[in-house]
């Protein structure tokens, strides 16, 4: 729907954009239409999209910079941008002129998008997050600019090979990317390792660091257009070269392969995403990326600042510049400023810590503390010998200032400072140094506010905020259900796209008979695509009758995919104790990553898989139930399978998902949740009233009570509860397909004895089993009834729009960054 004001006469650009597509396989490739490949005839589209979006790219450069705004640097390891040639056409408000000028050519846009290589620069919901994030500063016109690594693998392509997680690389890169433009007048220095030596000839601090190794940061720069917006941002993902690609004086002695040496080292700093660190040389290579991609920006930032404003003093940097880190990954970014500030600026140790202090903000999105990053004493002292004195010297101060608050309290200022038992503390640095920290739902500040971090809550009482986030409606729903699109805008106008409040303008439609059945109709629509999908790349038969019951998220022990798991058996054994009970005919879909080196969570999805082989053995089980594992889960999997779903399954344990997005993309496309009381979950049931969502388990200060005081025995409910003793058995007696018998005996021992000193089953599965169990009844019963889950259905949708991202960066502007929009000329 091309609604941009003042947009050129449709048919006027539809052969504006025929001859732009012709005239680019010509000069960029010698092919005639005809002739042009699926890739060439790609990037020739692409290529006239990109045409426009420059055309916003360098207007909004020009005019940030005459009106002199703050600008937001948002840093992330990742940003899970998925493919952009269709979000860009949207974007631009020009799907009918590209569907026209393509149609008329014989090119099925959907079709060349297949061509479009996906960006492998995210894993879940923390890139897709900062993905969402870019797009609606650019729609609101916020100045900003993204900042990450540009991964040449990513984190690894997910094939399923019977039935185990192969990971094998992600060459994305391999045919260019056509939405990048490198940089080069922007290239930084990065320097690792070395000595320092302090010159106090002069009266003053003189820092020399010597005997470093260099690593050059490459900026390529991505631009990300709004929504019927004149601004696009810059999403900046630095690359790692070498400052010598070759060592000529070796390769002419013929040691060809140390000649290169020094270079291969450089360049795997961004190869891959998250290295498995389970080792020392990949705690490093994490360390190193970390370093790497914070200290270029931090550079970048310092050089901007003084060639845009060259009369005012960095003292009042602030004034200008925005920084926030994503999660701990870049707090690095917090030590590196102080060391441009005090060693090349020639600031007071004061002045530094003042500015940044007010530049930085922090988005904590864990209550898992084994991801709050912690890094070896050791290995940061050797590899960042600068960056570890002043961090020391940070840590110095604030344990000074917190013992003027808590004196004689020596265990709270160690729980509190940075460094601490050998160990350089991640999230201490960000919550010590940064004006605001916020939570990702307001049951996640709350948790952090009075267990987490209670102990800062109580020293700065208004540090600690909650944001909750919000999700792209253009992304996962203009674009990933165009059916459900039309059906809103044909009801409320299309306003609802920049402004998603309107979307509760369909309440009344809950109730609207004719509404509900095209609602219906689409959703139908929406499953057969998946089902088409799962038959042409997986040569998978699924009903597109059935309950579409979707579970689709990083593979964690928290998010509970085995109670999923342990309930499609309870399901299956209640079938085959009777063949006629009343089960509605369901096809459960997993799509899941798990961490390399996470051995459970790899047998999590190999339990999946034996799940999967043994209902399908089973001639009258299948008649009912059916599992799909949808390998490689990513953006544009989630489009189809998102819009397909009719029950979201956000089961994590209570009080242990900070937030969840996913739960939101499910809802905005009409699919109802079932789902603990944790992250999100908690707004939606309050938003559109418990009866239209399916909440079941204990609270999360049920979950924290029975934990901390040791009242949770997993062994008890598997002696009291015989349908879950027989499910948990099956783990064990042979029931199951797998290589041997004893194939899960480790799931079975962690549920019912824990190791490793553990306690048996931290996750609460065994105690929210029943429950769960209960709450899926409730499902099929409504399912039942086509009309009343259809009217849940639509009153989902209804309410999502609280969950756009545009809201949840208008609460960040408000509340952290205080940015102005770029005031665009509009002809």
């Amino acid at each position: 729907m091309d609604i941009k004001r003042n947009q050129p006469d449709l048919q006027a650009r539809k052969e504006q954009i025929i001859s732009e597509v012709i005239g680019k396989l010509r000069r960029h490739f010698g092919r005639t239409l005809e002739e042009a490949t699926p890739s060439q005839l790609y990037k020739a589209v692409a290529m006239t999209v990109r045409d426009a979006i420059m055309e916003k790219w360098t207007a909004t450069r020009k005019a940030r910079v005459q009106q002199q705004k703050k600008r937001l640097y948002y840093l992330s390891v990742e940003f899970l941008i998925g493919r952009s040639l269709v979000n860009n056409i949207i974007n631009l408000c020009q799907d009918e002129a590209y569907r026209q000028a393509l149609e008329e050519l014989g090119v099925d846009l959907a079709e060349i998008e297949q061509s479009e290589p996906e960006p492998s620069l995210g894993n879940g919901g923390l890139g897709r997050l900062a993905a969402c994030f870019m797009d609606s500063l650019a729609t609101l016109g916020l100045p900003a600019m993204g900042c990450g690594i540009r991964y040449e693998y990513g984190l690894f392509r997910q094939k399923i090979v019977d039935g185990s997680q192969v990971e094998m690389p992600d060459n994305w890169l391999d045919d260019g990317n056509v939405w990048e433009v490198p940089n080069l007048d922007d290239q930084m220095e990065v320097h690792f390792g070395g000595q320092i030596e302090e010159d106090w000839s002069s009266g003053q601090l003189h820092i020399r660091h010597t005997g470093y190794h260099t690593v050059i940061a490459v900026p390529y720069d991505i631009p990300i257009s709004g929504y019927d917006s004149d601004v696009a941002l810059s999403l900046r993902l630095w690359s790692a070269r070498a400052p010598q690609q070759l060592d000529m004086s070796l390769f002419s002695r013929g040691e060809y392969a140390r000649a290169a040496e020094e270079a291969e080292l450089a360049q795997t700093i961004s190869k891959v995403l998250y290295p498995e660190d389970n080792h020392q040389e990949g705690k490093m290579l994490r360390l190193q990326q970390h370093y790497f991609f914070t200290s270029a920006t931090i550079q970048y930032i310092v050089k901007d600042f003084k060639k845009r404003y060259p009369h005012m003093p960095l003292t009042r940097l602030h004034e200008k510049v925005a920084i926030h880190i994503n999660d701990t990954h870049p707090a690095l970014a917090i030590p590196e400023l102080m060391r441009i500030l005090l060693d090349q600026e020639g600031l007071s140790w004061e002045d530094a810590w003042q500015v940044t202090r007010n530049c930085f903000a922090y988005t904590n999105h864990t209550v898992m503390s084994e991801a709050l990053e912690r890094w070896p004493l050791q290995m940061f002292r050797e590899l960042l010998p600068r960056i570890h004195m002043i961090t020391n010297a940070i840590n110095e101060q604030y344990c000074h200032d917190l013992w003027e608050i808590y004196p004689n309290d020596f265990g709270k200022i160690s729980y509190m400072s940075i460094i601490a038992y050998d160990q350089v503390r991640m999230a201490n640095l960000a919550l010590a140094m940064s004006h605001k920290v916020n939570g990702v739902s307001q049951l996640h500040a709350d948790i952090l506010r009075k267990d987490l971090f209670a102990d800062w809550a109580r020293t700065e009482p208004d540090k600690i905020i909650g944001i909750t986030n919000g999700v792209t409606i253009r992304r996962w729903c203009v674009k990933a259900n165009p059916g459900l699109t039309d059906l809103i805008t044909e009801a409320i106008g299309p306003d609802w796209i920049k402004d998603a409040d309107q979307l509760q303008k369909l309440i009344p439609f809950a109730a609207d008979a004719a509404f509900c059945e095209r609602f219906r109709r689409v959703k139908a629509e929406n499953k057969a695509r998946l089902s088409n999908y799962i038959a042409s790349k997986m040569d998978i038969k699924v009903d597109p009758g059935s309950l579409f019951d979707c579970q689709a998220k990083r593979l964690h022990e928290y998010k509970r995919q085995l109670l999923n798991a342990l309930h499609i058996l309870y399901l299956y054994r209640r079938l085959k104790e009777d063949p006629a009970a009343n089960i509605e005919k369901r096809t459960f879909f997993f799509a899941a990553k798990a961490s390399p080196g996470y051995y459970r969570a790899k047998e999590i999805i190999r339990l999946i898989h034996a799940v999967k082989v043994l209902v399908e053995s089973d001639p009258v089980v299948r008649e009912k139930l059916q599992v799909v594992f949808l390998p490689n889960y990513c953006v544009s999997l989630a489009e189809v399978l998102i819009p397909a779903a009719e029950l979201s399954e956000q089961i994590s344990t209570a009080g242990k998902e900070a937030s969840g997005t996913s739960n939101m993309k499910f809802m905005l496309n009409g699919a109802l949740t079932i789902g603990t009381l944790d992250g999100a979950n908690v707004e939606m049931a309050q938003l559109m009233g418990g009866e239209n969502i399916f909440i079941f388990g204990r609270k999360a200060q049920e979950v924290e009570n029975m934990l901390r005081n040791k009242l949770y025995h997993a062994g008890e409910l598997y002696e009291t509860n015989r349908a879950l003793k027989n499910v948990l058995d099956m783990l064990v007696d042979g029931s199951l397909p797998a290589d041997h018998p004893r194939q899960f005996s480790d799931l079975y021992q962690s549920l019912l004895f824990g190791d490793g000193g553990n306690i048996a089953d931290p996750y609460l599965v065994l105690d929210d089993f029943a429950p769960y169990a209960e709450a899926q009844e409730e499902v099929q019963r409504v399912y039942r009834d086509t009309q009343e889950w259809t009217r849940r259905a639509v009153l989902n949708t209804a309410h999502a729009g609280f969950f756009s991202s545009d809201r949840t960066i208008q609460e960040y502007n408000e509340r952290i960054w205080h940015l102005e929009p770029i005031q665009m000329e509009r002809e």
